[in-house]
């Protein structure tokens, strides 16, 4: 809030502007720069929407979130790496499976990790914004899902619990999981 209060004033000091005409000046005072700031970042904001914008596939999208259950949280304390590399594994391969087997489609996804809850509990899942639909086996033509229906939630449900018990045997198995002496669970 500093930074944007003493945006553009003299305090974080400037230059003057003078016109060669009639010798006017004017003082021109640096911005703050700060990606909050109204007065500065506007346009680099707007700038910034309208190219993220640009790269959106013109289809419609849906949300769908896969969640460890709570009972596996320790192991995602103790091994965060391992485990959340296998909650985008699990969740990726689910979605693109279902995606060639049901549309005949590769899906588009973008998938972003939450560990917390709002109110701070740790719950680790994935958000993922799941196009559509998607290119057909050849990458000929647009293969689109009902508006308002990408899968089944069981189906998905079933096939992802699948998916993370076998890369957790995968992962036991190897060796790849432990206990820190380090982590506190509370």
């Amino acid at each position: 809030m500093c930074a944007i209060e003493h945006c553009r004033t003299e305090t974080l000091g400037g230059h003057k502007d003078v016109c060669t005409g009639c010798g006017h000046s004017q003082p021109a005072y640096n911005s703050c720069r700060n990606r909050h700031c109204p007065k500065c970042q506007a346009l680099a904001q707007a700038a910034w929407l309208e190219q993220r914008k640009a790269r959106i596939l013109p289809t419609h999208y849906f949300h769908v979130v896969f969640t460890i259950p709570h009972e596996l949280n320790p192991l995602c304390w103790w091994n965060p790496r391992a485990m959340y590399d296998l909650l985008f594994q699990a969740a990726s391969a689910t979605l693109l499976d279902f995606g060639r087997g049901e549309l005949g489609a590769q899906l588009g996804i973008t998938a972003v990790l939450h560990t917390w809850t709002r109110d701070l509990q740790f719950h680790p899942h994935l958000h993922c914004v799941v196009t559509g639909g998607g290119l057909s086996q050849d990458g000929e033509r647009w293969v689109a899902s009902a508006p308002g229906f990408l899968f089944p939630v069981h189906a998905l449900s079933k096939r992802f619990r699948g998916k993370l018990l076998d890369g957790l045997r995968t992962l036991h198995a190897e060796q790849e999981l432990t206990r820190s002496h380090w982590a506190v669970w509370t």
